[in-house]
């Protein structure tokens, strides 16, 4: 009876952090401040994990979002938990139609503390209602999120292949 209840009350307990968190939106009319963007940067470095990239990468795509570079543009999804970022989104516009989606969701992140609470199904359901058109995503074969993709719509189209130069 123990663990019913204990169960039980994680359950509520979960239910009520979702409900606490605010999602901002970020786009090229409504730019985070300096502070807030490097925040962002910083967190998705760290809690992408082994799954992420080097911090300039991550950098110019969120540059690439907010159009502080030459680009199509996308928007940014952060999500607090009283002033902690527990969740990031990065989404481009990639200027195409059709044969290739008109967005990419180039970065996806949760607060390692805060896995496994609803809080990625959020975000991803938030990009999909926020993006316009289809969006691409690229995932590891290995990571664990693919199955939430899934659960969501994605669906793996392609093996993806790339040829890198040595320069």
């Amino acid at each position: 009876m123990l663990v019913r209840e204990n169960t039980k009350t994680m359950t509520n307990l979960l239910k009520k952090i979702t409900f606490m968190i605010e999602t901002r939106v970020f786009n090229t009319t409504k730019k985070p401040s300096l502070e807030r963007k490097t925040n962002l940067i910083n967190f998705l470095y760290e809690h992408l994990q082994e799954y992420g990239d080097p911090i300039s990468d991550i950098e110019k795509a969120v540059n690439y979002a907010l159009k502080e570079t030459i680009s199509f543009g996308g928007f940014i999804l952060v999500s607090y938990l009283e002033n902690i970022i527990v969740g990031v989104v990065v989404v481009d516009k990639t200027g195409m139609k059709d044969f290739i989606p008109e967005n990419i969701l180039v970065y996806i992140a949760t607060h390692k503390d805060y896995r496994g609470q609803g809080i990625g199904k959020k975000l991803v359901q938030k990009t999909i209602d926020l993006a316009e058109g289809n969006i691409a995503l690229h995932v590891e074969p290995q990571n664990p999120a693919r199955s939430l993709y899934k659960k969501m719509g994605f669906n793996s189209k392609y093996v993806e292949m790339r040829f890198k130069r040595n320069n």
